[in-house]
């Protein structure tokens, strides 16, 4: 036997099809709404990134008090290469922790002992100096960490979502503040 189609057979297929006009209104919108989405994101939404602050003077002083300390942290580096570190050369790399620590403490304090002057500034500086603050809490913790262990370990630091030094790199990116982003000296 062999299967034989009707015209009726087709014309149910063809009924299917038209009568689903929403099916292709409801493409059209998506298409058109995620152009129209495109558009307003390249051409029309701002390009003002969100950390950025109104007192520039703020940031241009927060950013000479940093390049200071860099210039103090770097004195600090010690380049040798351990092939077999022993736990003397370990809590020698941990008090180097320590003392970069200090320098970056210092050099945050001396940024946030002056409130910026716009409203936005002062919102949000005291949360970039929070995130700065655990990541400091992160670096003392790796220190105590190093001498307990004896060995050289990984440096694990808090994250919330994201890396919190990304957070933090992120507000000093955005307010022309480069130095004052978290080293990666670790």
């Amino acid at each position: 036997m062999s299967a034989t189609f009707t015209p009726d057979d087709t014309d149910d297929e063809r009924t299917d099809e038209r009568s689903k006009p929403w099916v292709r209104w409801l493409f059209l919108i998506g298409v058109l709404g995620f152009a129209a989405f495109w558009i307003w994101a390249l051409f029309f939404a701002s390009k003002e990134a969100v950390n950025r602050i109104g007192d520039r003077g703020w940031a241009a002083r927060a950013e000479a008090i940093c390049v200071r300390a860099e210039a103090e942290r770097e004195a600090l580096t010690d380049l040798r290469t351990l092939e077999q570190p022993t736990p003397a050369d370990i809590a020698e790399r941990a008090g180097l922790v320590d003392a970069a620590t200090d320098v970056l403490e210092r050099m945050l304090d001396d940024v946030v002992a002056v409130e910026p002057s716009d409203p936005r500034g002062r919102e949000i500086v005291p949360m970039w100096e929070a995130d700065y603050r655990t990541w400091l809490e992160d670096r003392r913790r790796y220190a105590d960490e190093l001498r307990e262990a004896g060995t050289n370990l990984a440096f694990y630091e808090t994250s919330i979502g994201i890396p919190i030094s990304e957070k933090v790199a992120t507000f000093a990116g955005d307010n022309e503040m480069p130095a004052c982003a978290p080293p990666t000296d670790l």
